[in-house]
């Protein structure tokens, strides 16, 4: 992968194929390659381009702090290392945000923005019901098999996966999210101090004209569905798709139905 020296930190960077530009920016505790389910099938018709966020995966050490605001900036290096004037955005959670910060501050980079599974607002992200206290001690406390399906409960639906395929859905997950998911790299903790310090609602009107994509799954206990209409919302013309069936791992979980939306949006949005 290319590495871009950027405030500190060598961000690593990946493009592949051809076509009309998309970034792909990733949210807590994910490097850049858990877009492959996108970048994979896309990269026939799309130029790709993935980058881990500072302190994710290869861009080590972080160098300047994490906030939202320096990964938007680093998504911007990004774009300028690839040579591109401007491109599709895509972001998921913290990506999401990241992305919308990027789109606020250079509009003209920005062809249409796609938020998955995301907010504005990071001080409300996983609010405290039952569920998300529960699967968040699971994936925090017990034997490393037991964190591990604690991660699941976050990324599916109540009841998706069970028993041995489970711990065969967590092996097979790891490499998209470039570690064991019984572990949490340390920058998560810069993430989510980030996360919570930054919130983009009272400027979301500046954002109206800008082509926009709001998805959500209905089980998400991290960003629910309420979060993606606000969203939606406060940036007038947004299209807004929830499914029912999807939780916060929805671009994982159903890639082929994430990605045909995708294409359809971004050849819309020319």
């Amino acid at each position: 992968m290319p590495v871009l020296l950027h405030h500190g930190c060598p961000l690593a960077y990946d493009l592949r194929g051809a076509g009309p530009p998309v970034l792909f920016v990733q949210g807590v505790g994910v490097h850049g390659d858990g877009w492959r389910p996108q970048v994979e099938p896309l990269a026939a018709r799309y130029s790709c381009l993935t980058f881990d966020n500072r302190g994710m995966g290869r861009s080590q050490p972080a160098g300047a702090a994490v906030s939202v605001e320096q990964m938007a900036d680093d998504a911007r290096a990004v774009l300028d290392a690839a040579g591109w004037e401007s491109a599709h955005v895509v972001g998921h959670s913290l990506g999401g945000l990241a992305a919308v910060t990027l789109a606020l501050a250079h509009r003209r980079r920005v062809r249409s923005l796609t938020l998955m599974c995301t907010f504005a607002d990071g001080r409300a992200v996983a609010p405290l019901t039952w569920r998300m206290i529960w699967a968040g001690l699971r994936t925090k406390i017990g034997t490393r098999r037991m964190r591990r399906r604690g991660f699941l409960q976050l990324l599916l639906p109540p009841g998706t996966v069970t028993g041995a395929d489970a711990d065969a859905l967590a092996e097979r997950l790891a490499p998209l999210f470039g570690h064991d998911l019984a572990d949490a790299p340390p920058v998560v903790h810069d993430q989510l101090k980030a996360m919570r310090a930054a919130d983009a609602t009272p400027r979301l009107g500046e954002l109206t004209g800008l082509p926009t994509l709001v998805m959500c799954g209905t089980h998400d206990p991290i960003a629910p569905p309420t979060f993606g209409r606000a969203l939606a919302t406060g940036i007038p013309g947004t299209k807004f798709i929830e499914y029912a069936d999807a939780s916060h791992g929805l671009p994982i979980q159903w890639p082929d139905r994430v990605n045909a939306k995708l294409e359809e949006f971004w050849q819309a949005a020319g």
